[in-house]
């Protein structure tokens, strides 16, 4: 395929690469822009992404979870609307002992420890922003920062109102849903099969996070709730870091809530209904 001769030269230059690309090629860029592979002589394969969300914004994130020891790909050049990543070869496909793999990288990470909830820099979460101004309660923090502002925004993208006050109700009981963590730990915040490489039965790159300090019962939801992995990914994570026993009942349900309303703020009123279903499990 042909790539704009404009991002062509912005990625030639960002590389000091001296002739054109020897290959080139579309790859998914899921929501946030385009995504395309340059293969240069000279050099091994590079990632451009391009789009309207604030990609040094991503870059950044994946400096700051690289220097935690996270694998992630090596950023050559980000601003706003350019970003120029290593190629990772491998595949979004987890097996067993892939699934352990993953555990034991999202083990180490959670290790990381802050003194409130938030981060250094509001980061993203998918196309949108996501507030991090720290905060000493993980209650008020997920309340005020994630799970009540994406509820508003999703009433603009179908959610009806009665969802909405459903919510509500749950953001009244969450002192007595949710617990507060020994500290603040990192989190990746996108852990799925799109976001994963995968070769030889290791993870060998994380991609498109949404990080911040916050519970690791966050990063466990999403990955249940979305299958992402199964009970290898559980045992593992388990004998690394102790899954609380009601977690899957009460806390898993409640956190994928907030991606859930993502789901309706880039899709639409179609995936109201799997809000529903969490609310449901709920009892809300």
């Amino acid at each position: 395929m042909t790539v704009d001769s404009e991002l062509v030269a912005r990625v030639r230059d960002a590389l000091g690469a001296g002739g054109p690309p020897t290959a080139t090629s579309e790859l998914d860029g899921g929501h946030v822009g385009r995504v395309y592979r340059l293969d240069f002589n000279g050099f091994d394969p590079v990632v451009a992404k391009v789009g309207d969300t604030p990609l040094d914004v991503e870059a950044r994130m994946l400096r700051s979870l690289d220097a935690v020891g996270l694998p992630v790909p090596h950023v050559h050049y980000a601003d706003g609307d350019l970003l120029v990543l290593d190629y990772v070869e491998g595949r979004s496909a987890l097996d067993d002992r892939a699934e352990r793999d993953l555990a034991s990288h999202l083990a180490a990470l959670h290790e990381n420890a802050a003194p409130a909830f938030g981060f250094a820099y509001d980061t993203l979460s998918g196309p949108y922003r996501q507030p991090n101004p720290w905060t000493d309660s993980w209650v008020e923090f997920f309340r005020d920062q994630r799970l009540l502002p994406w509820a508003e925004a999703a009433t603009e993208a179908g959610l009806p109102d009665s969802t909405f006050r459903r919510i509500e109700s749950v953001t009244a009981d969450l002192d007595s849903l949710v617990s507060e963590p020994s500290s603040p730990r990192l989190v990746h915040g996108d852990v799925w099969g799109a976001n994963l490489r995968v070769r030889d039965g290791r993870v060998v790159a994380f991609l498109d996070p949404a990080c911040y300090y916050g519970h690791p019962e966050v990063e466990l939801a999403y990955i249940d709730w979305f299958d992402a992995a199964g009970d290898a990914f559980f045992d593992a994570y388990d004998e690394h870091r102790h899954i609380e026993a009601d977690f899957f009942e009460v806390r898993s349900p409640l956190y994928a809530l907030f991606p859930l309303l993502e789901h309706v703020r880039v899709f639409g009123s179609e995936h109201v209904s799997s809000v529903e279903d969490a609310l449901d499990e709920l009892g809300y």
